[in-house]
């Protein structure tokens, strides 16, 4: 969503911007043309002489109202994508029936500092009713309290959970998943988060889509929970339900796709044969399906609320501001490498520059919105250009009304009340998260430019286990039976 510009327009009646009033006869002429206070002509005693910069000013006003009209536009196209038809919302989910298992998984679980959560985390992926899976938690050499926890687990679990210790300076994500990949034997890899919470058959659903259409990646749905922690958690929570229902359905379809930060599941070979992940990327799940799909690898998304992976918003506003840093800063680096080139088409490129080049978007919004303030405050201006400055509010608009559908239907899907209070957080933090999210973008661009690159952490503590979670059930006994047989 944007911010439009809103500016104050001219007390004057409307009229032809480059007329000036009649002079009477007799009258000095050099007395100031009282009709003009738009600034486009300027009255001196030689005669009137053209504004240019006034024109330029003008220009781009209306020139960047049009651009933000755009982004809010294209952005609400996303989020509806998946309710565009009876039959795209239902082909965005998995059969009902799984098929017979056929490949053997790999699930790659890196944790750092995650005492709290791994545990719990381990003990859920243990009990899929998969025959064929092996978990690897992958801790650091300088994290003893967490390889305890993973050491643990995989005493209680020895026949699917093992521990791999990474020992690589300086430590991040894309480099525990390095370091872990020579020791998978399953046909297919996952990726989880230490504080996961996933449903007992969603691998046999995962190993099913990947039978019925040969892709060579399955991205599955992930969704925050605890929408009421906080004004910022409620709508963290919406982005993700849009993102993982609807956007990421898109991206498929356009064979250009960012893939999310786990649940996401890429044949082995594939991974092998383009050397695992990014190590030096802060965003290897954007950088790892952007390279994927400039080489026409098939990539299928599947989203059911039943099986969604669950997950828990950042403990607090820093915490999510240098994860929001950290993801804008991915994207620049990828659009950097340019890796997405390859595409086949034009419109691939074109789409995959304008996705990858948002962060720059987001920043330039935040470096506008104080301009947008003065102009409100003292800024006269022609009507028309005041009038095509409001164009971005009617998709922005359209969009928190959106929003506010997409709230209730997140709580009928979840089995979760949702207050009017929600619905009011829900609107008055609009604004304030679009600010903070462009400051967040700022930071990514100044960073990138200096060159720091140093994975910024985030946080856990299971908050998401506190509310929601009676949803996550335990597999029918007669689902286990038969994989059992």
């Amino acid at each position: 969503m944007t911010t439009p510009f809103i500016v104050r327009h001219s007390d004057s009646p409307p009229g032809p911007l480059l007329t000036p009033e009649p002079v009477p006869a007799g009258a000095p002429t050099d007395v100031p043309n009282r009709g003009l206070d738009t600034g486009l002509l300027d009255a001196t005693r030689d005669g009137t002489a053209f504004d240019w910069s006034a024109v330029a000013g003008y220009s781009a006003l209306v020139l960047l109202a049009l651009g933000l009209t755009v982004v809010a536009a294209t952005t609400l196209w996303w989020m509806l994508y998946a309710w565009r038809s009876k039959g795209t919302l239902e082909s965005t989910g998995f059969s009902r029936t799984p098929h017979a298992p056929t490949s053997t998984f790999t699930l790659l679980v890196p944790g750092r500092h995650e005492e709290e959560v791994l545990g719990q985390t381990l003990d859920t992926l243990a009990a899929q009713t998969h025959p064929h899976v092996q978990i690897i938690a992958i801790v650091g050499d300088d994290d003893p309290g967490t390889e305890a926890v993973a050491r643990e687990a995989a005493a209680r679990h020895p026949d699917r959970v093992q521990v791999v210790v990474d020992d690589s300076v300086p430590k991040n994500k894309p480099k525990a998943l390095n370091r872990a990949l020579p020791f998978a034997t399953g046909d297919v890899v996952g990726v989880f988060d230490a504080e996961d919470e996933v449903h007992p058959d969603l691998l046999r659903h995962i190993d099913s889509r990947f039978t019925e259409t040969g892709a060579v990646v399955v991205q599955g749905g992930v969704q925050l929970m605890n929408f009421r922690t906080s004004w910022w958690s409620l709508r963290n929570v919406l982005e993700y339900y849009f993102w993982f229902r609807s956007r990421l359905h898109f991206h498929a379809g356009a064979n250009f796709i960012p893939l999310g930060g786990n649940t996401v599941f890429v044949r082995r070979d594939a991974l092998e044969r383009n050397h695992g992940w990014d190590a030096e990327c802060l965003a290897e799940d954007c950088e790892l399906g952007v390279r994927l799909s400039s080489q026409g690898a098939k990539v299928v998304v599947a989203y059911s609320p039943d099986y969604v992976t669950r997950e828990e918003t950042p403990g607090s506003l820093k915490s999510l501001y240098k994860q929001r840093t950290r993801w804008n800063q991915g994207f620049l680096q990828v659009l950097r490498k340019g890796e997405w080139r390859a595409l086949p088409t034009r419109s691939q490129r074109t789409f995959a520059r304008y996705l990858l080049a948002m962060p720059f978007l987001q920043a330039a919004t935040g470096l506008l919105i104080p301009l947008s303030v003065c102009l409100i405050l003292f800024a006269k201006v022609p009507t028309v250009v005041a009038l095509l400055t409001f164009v971005p509010l009617a998709p922005t608009l359209v969009t928190l009304a959106v929003e506010v559908a997409g709230l209730g239907e997140f709580g009928r899907l979840y089995g979760e009340k949702v207050r009017a209070r929600d619905y009011a957080r829900l609107i008055l933090g609009t604004v304030p998260f679009q600010v903070f999210l462009a400051l967040a973008a700022l930071r990514a661009v100044f960073r990138e430019a200096r060159g720091t690159r140093n994975w910024e952490k985030t946080e856990h503590t299971g908050a998401h286990r506190e509310t929601g979670t009676e949803a996550v059930s335990p597999a029918p006994e007669a689902a286990r039976q038969q994989v059992a047989a």
